[in-house]
């Protein structure tokens, strides 16, 4: 129906359909834009299921959607169905003072540069953001010669000058808002002949130079970039600044000017989506970074998983206050409570809780997480006997823990699985992988706060007092497996024990924790619905290519007839086995009645040949001391 089987992921987790050699929602490859496709009816080289194989190959350069972070290939189900994929390596090009960015804080504030040398030729280009409605951008002056490029309003670009025949002033003006704190360009030229001016993507505005006058711009006074001579100077940043080819180092002369600083702030507004899995973007001079501390993700972009895995009797045990905490000191701690700081309650009650994590195991059943209180409050999440997923909780004012039991899936087949868990007061949300929420609600007569938080405990319960009694039988002989990505509000135990941060002291370990992210799930972008993926087993609504249909009583007439064809199979190649055997029995018989002269007498075949031949016995011997060698 349209929906492409494979496809890759670029940057900020999004999928993209097109390939090297393409653009962006072409869906097409190389060979589909330049119409020379293996099989003209398909886009691409191995849509056409030729039995050879075919290739696909080209370079991947809009940079917006790079670097490419995972490749997922489907259709390869099939007997004989096979695909390779390679990806070469990022390379990034260009011009290395493209960030070469100054703020000026005050409309008073300026940068100085040596006097612009552009009598017959200039030509000026920068970056600008702002969210103020006018400013001067740069100022140089003659005695009556004089070069402007500003910001008249917040549509309006202005270039102005005048070489002796009077000032001239361009204009370019924007349908949008030009002060929406975004990089906007601007590109002025000024020869013997015209002059021009273009703002982003704008029309070119053009003025011809008078055929008679004066042609030379003569300047004498220093190159003033924002106020200059009492005007209100431009407030924001401004970044490669080139002019006549040569780019000014706006952040050197910054770091000793007052009221500029070097850098530009504001990189957030239009790549803090970059940061992920709740990473806060930090402005800096260059451009920005993702604080992940607050997460369990790690690298650049808060992306990378962090995981371990536990071998059989390894536990992990992160305590919600510091050895030496009182209970008083920890109430000024927030990573507990979740983002929303009402559920900072002065008793450390959580009214609501998120806790997500992925894991992988063939053993069951075991404690995958539980978290304990100081009361008889407690949650935990189990692989029950069967395999199946189980989250307890246990909040008071029930007699048996509240059970939200998944009985659909197998979860300790070895692959990884995620999951999302909510609560919000009487309401959980339940997410496995990428299957769609399912919601719960407790008793009506279960309380909503789960009281005084305790420790969170990884792979197996080590504590003191009372435990419920299936957890007690669960918690041996221990997890064993990958965990990966654990988060509770904003705590991440396992990274805390991985990389040294301020939470590192809260964390206990039995046994060597091992780095790895065996635990984490490969899948970051949600598959087919069910109803169209051909490959999902379990939708009785979708349809099955190769296949044929399907039975009432879950058998496949194919598989039936294949199955009889095997069993012909067999049954004929045993038949032929007893044939050949008895073949060959008759003819060791017809080999029998000719042996050596003296067999009857003979002990054995090898003394009648003995006895038969007397030169025999050397060659015995010799081959006796082969033998024995």
């Amino acid at each position: 129906e349209g929906n492409p089987y494979t496809w890759w992921v670029g940057k900020a987790n999004e999928k993209h359909y097109y390939w090297g050699g393409s653009g962006p929602g072409i869906q097409k490859c190389a060979c589909g834009i330049e119409r020379n496709c293996t099989d003209p009816k398909y886009y691409c080289n191995c849509d056409a299921d030729y039995k050879q194989w075919r290739k696909d190959t080209g370079m991947l350069s809009y940079k917006e959607h790079l670097p490419v972070s995972q490749v997922v290939v489907g259709d390869v189900d099939r007997p004989g169905s096979e695909a390779k994929i390679s990806v070469g390596p990022v390379r990034c090009q260009g011009d290395r003072n493209y960030w070469n960015a100054a703020s000026f804080v005050t409309s008073s504030s300026y940068l100085h540069f040596s006097t612009f040398q552009g009598e017959t030729s200039a030509d000026i280009s920068f970056y600008f953001k702002t969210s103020a409605s006018d400013g001067v951008f740069l100022e140089n002056l003659g005695n009556t010669d004089f070069i402007k490029l500003e910001l008249k309003s917040a549509t309006e670009v202005s270039f102005s000058f005048d070489v002796g025949n009077g000032p001239v002033e361009i204009v370019v003006r924007s349908p949008n808002q030009l002060n929406d704190d975004q990089w906007h360009r601007v590109n002025a030229e000024r020869n013997v002949k015209q002059a021009s001016l273009q703002v982003d993507q704008l029309p070119l505005e053009v003025r011809k130079a008078p055929t008679e006058g004066h042609t030379r711009l003569e300047l004498y006074s220093q190159l003033y970039v924002g106020a200059a001579g009492g005007q209100r100077g431009f407030l924001g940043c401004i970044r490669s600044l080139r002019m006549n080819g040569v780019t000014l180092d706006l952040e050197e002369r910054a770091k000793v000017t007052p009221g500029v600083k070097p850098g530009c702030s504001g990189h957030c507004t239009s790549y803090g989506m970059y940061c992920a899995n709740g990473g806060k973007c930090v402005e800096k001079y260059n451009g920005y970074s993702c604080d992940c501390s607050k997460t369990a993700y790690d690298g650049p972009f808060c992306i990378k998983d962090v995981g371990a895995f536990f071998e059989e009797g390894m536990w992990l045990r992160y305590n919600f206050h510091s050895p030496g905490t009182s209970m008083k000191d920890l109430v000024s701690r927030t990573l507990l409570s979740s983002t929303d700081p009402e559920t900072t309650a002065p008793d450390l009650n959580l009214n609501k809780e998120e806790l997500s994590f992925s894991f992988s195991t063939t053993k069951s059943p075991c404690v995958l997480l539980y978290i304990s209180s100081y009361t008889q409050d407690f949650m935990a999440v189990l692989v029950k006997p069967s395999g199946n997923l189980q989250i307890r909780y246990s909040l008071g004012g029930t007699k048996e823990p509240y059970n939200i039991d998944v009985d659909h899936r197998n979860m300790a087949n070895g692959q990884p699985h995620t999951v999302n868990i909510t609560r919000n007061g009487r309401d959980i949300v339940l997410q496995l992988d990428h299957y769609p929420p399912t919601s719960y609600s407790l008793p009506t007569t279960s309380d909503i706060q789960f009281n005084s938080p305790k420790a969170l405990f990884l792979g197996k319960v080590i504590e003191i007092g009372k435990i419920d009694q299936d957890i007690y039988k669960y918690n041996t002989p221990g997890f064993t497996g990958c965990l990966s990505r654990v988060q509770f509000n904003q705590i991440a135990p396992l990274k805390a024990a991985l990389r040294p941060t301020n939470a590192s002291s809260h964390v206990h370990i039995q046994g060597e924790l091992v780095e790895s992210n065996c635990g984490a799930s490969p899948l970051t972008i949600p598959p087919m619905s069910a109803a169209t993926d051909p490959w999902h087993l379990d939708s009785a609504s979708a349809d099955f290519p190769y296949n044929g249909q399907a039975i009432g009583d879950g058998v496949n007439r194919n598989s039936a007839i294949i199955g009889g064809v095997i069993a012909v199979v067999i049954f004929t190649i045993l038949c032929t086995l007893v044939f050949l055997i008895r073949y060959m029995f008759r003819h060791k018989g017809t080999y029998h009645t000719n042996e050596a002269k003296g067999a009857e007498s003979a002990e054995s075949a090898d003394a009648a040949i003995m006895n038969n031949d007397p030169n025999f016995t050397e060659t015995i011997d010799e081959s006796k001391k082969e033998w024995l060698i």
